[in-house]
């Protein structure tokens, strides 16, 4: 079948699916280039970095979905390579960030706190249900980058910054589904556009480092907030409709009359 495609297919489509793909797969030099920074002590460009991995993985999808990469490449598996690139961007990298900048516990605490989300992500990525039928991240979505950026930003302490270490990890295992910005359908221009500006003001207060605006730290976490909000309304909506539709089974298979 792929030579059928190579054969029917012009040049230059084939070129742009390609070029998509290693537009994705060039997030894990960026992840190297993470962790090269954190051991350097440069958390800021640390996260630079990430902003760069983040806005790659927010455009990617749209790309390939533009080009038709599957069509064109169905030899090619790319939602593997988005994976193992996620794991490494918004997991690995950003977890050594932590540790390495002494923001986890020394010595073997630390190095076992550290372990923690990197275990609990290996779960995330391996789920096939990882992502709804609507369009909803299952477990908390490993935004382990997201973390280590406030963690920086803000200057949280040790013991805070491993509550939250931990406390995420626990919520990988917990069925809330959260807002899939670029594909959850529900409110998703606002939620784009309020995507867009939180990478604009995570900019910004890179920029103000070592002394950010709490004022913009402020409306960068009102952003955060809407994200929880909104997917503990959408998990709460999906909890409803599959109860609604178990009901009739129920009737059903208990004989009640007026059932088939």
């Amino acid at each position: 079948m792929s030579t059928e495609v190579s054969i029917q297919t012009p040049m230059w489509s084939l070129v742009r699916a390609w070029a998509v793909h290693a537009y994705t797969a060039s997030g894990a030099a960026i992840a190297l280039l993470i962790v090269l920074a954190a051991f350097d002590g440069n958390a800021v460009r640390a996260l630079w970095l990430g902003l760069l991995a983040l806005i790659i993985d927010g455009t990617d999808g749209m790309l390939a979905r533009r080009v038709r990469v599957k069509e064109l490449l169905p030899q090619f598996d790319g939602a593997r390579l988005d994976d193992i690139v996620d794991y490494l961007t918004y997991a690995f990298a950003p977890v050594l960030l932590l540790w390495s900048g002494g923001y986890l516990p020394g010595g073997d605490t630390g190095m076992v706190v550290a372990a923690v989300p990197l275990l609990a992500s290996t779960y995330q990525f391996c789920r096939v249900d990882a992502k709804t039928d609507d369009h909803l991240f299952l477990g908390f979505p490993s935004y382990w980058n997201v973390l280590a950026f406030y963690v920086v930003v803000m200057d949280l302490p040790t013991a805070v910054t491993t509550v939250l270490v931990l406390v995420c990890s626990v919520l990988v295992f917990v069925p809330i589904g959260y807002l899939y910005p670029s594909r959850t359908v529900f409110l998703r221009p606002v939620s784009l556009v309020l995507s867009a500006v939180w990478l604009v003001v995570y900019a910004v207060l890179l920029a103000q480092m070592p002394d950010p605006s709490s004022v913009l730290i402020a409306i960068s976490l009102a952003y955060i907030a809407y994200y929880v909000a909104i997917s503990f309304y959408l998990t709460a909506r999906r909890r409803r409709r599959d109860q609604a539709a178990d009901r009739p089974l129920a009737a059903s298979s208990s004989g009640r009359p007026g059932t088939t």
